[in-house]
């Protein structure tokens, strides 16, 4: 039986989770086994769950328990299930709920860069991209266009955000990825350079004397490769497009001389992410 609990006391600290611990508090840096995320409306639950993740709490809207959320109660087992109507949801949390439902959930341990890129063919790699926007609407587009796995510089944005979550539709739990930690904090090398040992050429989205166009064929021709996008506005660094294999430029008209970093993933994932 589901474990129903109305809402009566705004300050109850179980419900901290929702409306009162900030992003980092809930990543948890100092006790990383205690990290906590937040997934928004049923289908991105359901994803997370299918991935392995375990539930703390859910927080419902009233309607949805024998509603939309029906199957994920089901799923959870006997975890508390914190319900109220969707003006008292809407007060409790400062924001609108996504179909209604927010699920609490445990962090898993980040795996190793080998094993997220073994067996891969096409992977991403994010360069301080710090808008969660931006990395959920890349992790939609890596598992939509082929992409095998993405890996992350320490300065990105989690992919557990919660808005990151919410706009990658979940697909932050069905593709592979890691931030570039420990021994591979430094970035672009060592980096590029295992990246290369793992057999992976590096394709550099940027502008440049040197950039080819991502329609060349030998991009296309490459057993493995590396798509490497950079930050928002001031794009990839100086050091890393010269130590990537290639400089890949998306064709432009009427004088636009570059896409949002969340575009340009699609364009590029759409053309590299095709199998030789």
């Amino acid at each position: 039986m589901p474990n129903i609990i109305e809402i009566t006391d705004f300050e109850a600290p179980e419900l901290d989770i929702y409306a009162r611990l900030t992003e980092t508090q809930l990543l948890n840096r100092h006790e990383p086994e205690k990290g906590l995320f937040i997934a928004e409306s049923p289908k991105v639950v359901e994803r997370a769950l299918d991935a392995g993740y375990t539930p703390v709490s859910l927080l419902l809207e009233r309607k949805h328990i024998e509603g939309e959320a029906r199957n994920v109660i089901s799923r959870c087992g006997d975890i508390p299930v914190y319900t109220a109507d969707f003006d008292v949801l809407t007060k409790l949390t400062g924001f609108q709920l996504t179909r209604g439902v927010l699920c609490a959930m445990r962090r898993l341990p980040l795996p190793d860069i080998h094993s997220v890129c073994d067996g891969a063919r096409r992977i991403a790699v994010l360069e301080n991209v710090v808008n969660p926007t931006n990395v959920g609407a890349i992790f939609r587009s890596a598992a939509a266009l082929n992409i095998d796995a993405v890996l992350l510089t320490p300065a990105c944005s989690n992919p557990l955000y919660r808005r990151a979550v919410r706009v990658s539709m979940g697909t932050v739990f069905q593709i592979p990825w890691t931030f570039l930690g420990e021994e591979f904090s430094r970035w672009p090398q060592p980096c590029i350079s295992l990246l290369k040992h793992m057999g992976f050429k590096t394709a550099a989205m940027a502008l440049g004397d040197q950039s080819v166009s991502i329609e060349d064929p030998r991009l296309a021709a490459e057993e493995k490769l590396a798509i490497v996008l950079g930050t928002e506005g001031d794009g990839l660094a100086e050091q890393t497009i010269a130590d990537c294999d290639y400089t890949v430029r998306i064709p432009m008209s009427h004088g636009v001389d570059s896409l949002n970093v969340a575009a340009a993933s699609a364009v590029a994932f759409w053309q590299l992410g095709r199998r030789p």
